[in-house]
Formats: C-alpha cells, sequence, structure tokens
C-alpha cells in the first residue's frame, strides 16, 4: 500500500516538476526583433551608473557601457562617493579611451558626498546622478553589467513608441562568467539564472510584459513618470530602492515593462562564502520588494525539493523501489530544467563539478531565511540596519567616518591639482 502510494507521488512530482518547466521555458520564448520599433528621432538620454569597488572586468563593462550603439544623443555619469575608490581610476580610463576611440557620446566621473542615514549608497548616487542630467530620459544601470550595442535602444524604443503608460523599460540579466568559474559564480548565476530569471519572464509572460515592480539593472525612465511619484527620493528608507520605485509606478498608473532582450552580469572570483551574503541579501530583497505572485512558483519549486527527498527517504526506509526511483527522477529533473533554463536566459553553461550547487541553494535556503531575523545586511562594503519588513533603520555613516573620509577626499582633491 505504502509503496504504490509512494511511487504515485513520486511520478506526481515529476510530472509537475516538467509542466513547470514547460511553462518558464514558453514564457522565455525567443529575442525579440532588434529592429522593430524604429524611432524617428531618438530622444536624449543621461545614463547614470552608481560605482563602489571593483568588479571582475570592469574595464570592458565600461567600455561596454560607453559603446552603447545609441542613434541618439546620450551622456554617461559614472557616480562614486569615495575618491580613493579603486573603481574610479578604471572609469576615468575608460573614458579617456572612449575619447581617443572618437565614438559618440560624452562620460564624465563625479564623486559625490556620502549618503545620508536614510539612502542606500547606490540611491543617493542614483539621485544626486539624476540631478546633474541632462538628457530627456534617466537610465540607471549597475556597475557589474556589460550592455551590447542593442539593449539601450530596445529599452528606450519600447518606452517610447510603446503605450503611453509606461514609466519604466528595464531588461532581465543573465550571469555569465568571465574566467573559469568558482563555485561561489556558479551559486551567483544560479540564483538569477535557473531562479530568479524564469520567474521573472513568467510573470512578465502572464501579464503581457507588464511587471508590478523593477528589477533595476538597467532601466529606463520618463521624467514625467518619476515625477508623478516624488522622484527618486520616494525610495528613501529602503533597502530594495528598484523594486519600491516600480510598485509605485504601478500605483500612479505606469506601467514597468521588461523587454525581451537579456542584459549580461559579468561574475568572477566569488567566495561560496561570499556568494551565500548575496544569498540571504536577495532574499532580504523578496522580503521588502517581491510580490507574491512572482514569488509562489519558486516557492513552489522549494517545496517540491523537499517533497521528493521526503518520498525518496521514506521509499528508501520501506523497500519501495519504484517510489525511490520516481522521485530521484524528480531531483534529477530538477537540476536539468535548472540548467536548461538557465541557458535559455543567455547564462553560461554550469561546469559538471558544480552541479551540486542547485541542490546546495535548495538546501541552504531554510537556513538562510533563518538567519534574516538578525538586523543587519552588508552591501558593497556598507553594513545597513533593518528594520520592519527589511527597511532601513538609519544605522551607517558615523560622524568619524564620515570625517575621516573627508578628510581622504580633500588630501585627493589636493594630490589631483
Amino acid at each position: 500500500m505504502w509503496a504504490f502510494v509512494l511511487t504515485i507521488a513520486g511520478c506526481f512530482l515529476l510530472i509537475d516538476i516538467m509542466v513547470w518547466h514547460w511553462l518558464f521555458s514558453k514564457a522565455i520564448g525567443p529575442p525579440a526583433p532588434l529592429f522593430s520599433n524604429r524611432l524617428d528621432k531618438y530622444p536624449s538620454i543621461t545614463v547614470i551608473r552608481p560605482v563602489r569597488g571593483k568588479d571582475p572586468g570592469q574595464y570592458e563593462n565600461f567600455r561596454a557601457a560607453l559603446d552603447n550603439g545609441y542613434p541618439g544623443d546620450v551622456e554617461t555619469i559614472f557616480i562614486f562617493d569615495e575618491w580613493s575608490d579603486p573603481g574610479l581610476p578604471v572609469a576615468e580610463a575608460a573614458i579617456q579611451a572612449h575619447i581617443a576611440s572618437g565614438m559618440a557620446g560624452r562620460a564624465r566621473v563625479e564623486v559625490v558626498s556620502l549618503p545620508p542615514r536614510n539612502r542606500t549608497g547606490k540611491l543617493n548616487a542614483m539621485i544626486i546622478g539624476a540631478q546633474m542630467a541632462r538628457g530627456e530620459l534617466l537610465a540607471f544601470s549597475d556597475s557589474d553589467t556589460r550592455p551590447d550595442r542593442e539593449v539601450l535602444r530596445v529599452l528606450v524604443e519600447t518606452l517610447v513608441a510603446g503605450r503611453p503608460d509606461i514609466g519604466c523599460t528595464f531588461a532581465p540579466v543573465a550571469v555569465q562568467f568571465v574566467d573559469s568559474p568558482t563555485a561561489g559564480d556558479v551559486g551567483y548565476a544560479t540564483m538569477l539564472n535557473s531562479l530568479y530569471g524564469p520567474g521573472a519572464a513568467y510573470t512578465a509572460y502572464r501579464n503581457g510584459a507588464k511587471m508590478p515592480f523593477i528589477m533595476g539593472q538597467l532601466m529606463v525612465f520618463s521624467r514625467e513618470a518619476l515625477y508623478a511619484i516624488g522622484g527618486l527620493e520616494c525610495a528613501e528608507g529602503q533597502l530594495v530602492d528598484d523594486m519600491y520605485i516600480g510598485r509605485r509606478l504601478v500605483k500612479a498608473g505606469y506601467a514597468n515593462i521588461i523587454v525581451n532582450y537579456t542584459l549580461p552580469i559579468i561574475a568572477g572570483g566569488l567566495s561560496f562564502g561570499h556568494f551565500l551574503k548575496v544569498y540571504r541579501r536577495w532574499l532580504l530583497f523578496a522580503r521588502n520588494g517581491l510580490e507574491f505572485s512572482f514569488v509562489w512558483p519558486m516557492l513552489w519549486r522549494w517545496i517540491a525539493f523537499y517533497a521528493a527527498i521526503g518520498v525518496l527517504v521514506a521509499a528508501a526506509a520501506l523497500s519501495a523501489p519504484w517510489g525511490a526511483l520516481a522521485a530521484l527522477a524528480a531531483l534529477i529533473g530538477q537540476d536539468w530544467s535548472a540548467e536548461t533554463l538557465q541557458r535559455r536566459l543567455g547564462g553560461t553553461a554550469t561546469p559538471f563539478r558544480y552541479r551540486w550547487i542547485f541542490f546546495a541553494l535548495l538546501i541552504l535556503a531554510p537556513a538562510i531565511l533563518a538567519s534574516m531575523v538578525r538586523s543587519g545586511v552588508d552591501w558593497r562594503g556598507r553594513e545597513y540596519r533593518l528594520g520592519a519588513k527589511a527597511k532601513l533603520e538609519l544605522a551607517h555613516n558615523r560622524p568619524a567616518e564620515i570625517f575621516s573620509r573627508w578628510s581622504e577626499a580633500v588630501g585627493a582633491r589636493i594630490r589631483r591639482l
């Protein structure tokens, strides 16, 4: 009797995994055509890239950001909050190489003040960068992304040539490696490419490309939409600015559109221990910014995984070989589905020696969730204390730290004269 029940349960889980794989694959679909919405005149745009620290392949990231192929007037502003930031000379070198190449577009480096206590460093850079911007449209791009010569144009065409209620367009992402990946790199890629990426594609597919929030590795706004929600300052006090801004846009009657054109995130040299901190931070992002309609397909994949483990253990204990085989097939099917979806999204194939990492992410999720009772999160070298719903508790930037960095900035200014 129990052997039959376990066999049926294992088969159900296997079928469930295959059905979800089909749904995710259908949602991802083929890339959008590149020349579908050509404009007679492209509006001017300012691309703001907040930078803190040095990322893998950073010079190539910055060169790609400047060689963006946009047909209209474009300026790029690299925003730092410390003169001593190791990424600053990299940005300056990329700008000089861009100028020497004679390619279109202007770019400059700006060093701004440290963020006040109610802003993350990224949001502070976005707000100040928007105040400096001269473009008709505003774009914000993470420093670890490497855009090609089409994605910015596709985002603008969708924003301008689409429905009049579109306030923001943004690109889905896929993690790619600059070198032989570490376990941490593969963990990061698996998290984004195998879990978040298919979830985003499925949500967009169900809603006609409209999203209830923004995943802001590269996002383009109309100024009118930002003005309608009170500007970027509306996200002060939030850990996850892009998702919150997206929700505010929806409440104001605007739509957030995710385009069917993938933006690479470049990873390299990430230890597995460091990745676990990133994993925890993304789960905090989910707690603060993701709608349940987006989360539940991923949650169901976790439930199906643990259910398959339970069936496998029970079948082994009760000597039910067909039940054990069905449960094992369900587990293998989950790994196959994750890897296949990752490649469909444009991610780098996982080396076979790291295929265990997908299961590690599912196994470690409860422990990571339990650790979220602690109120702190480290992000780009800053520690933020969090209160209810993962909002900032305004705890960073002590007076001594501010004075020390101010002195350092003055010294750097003098050395540059």
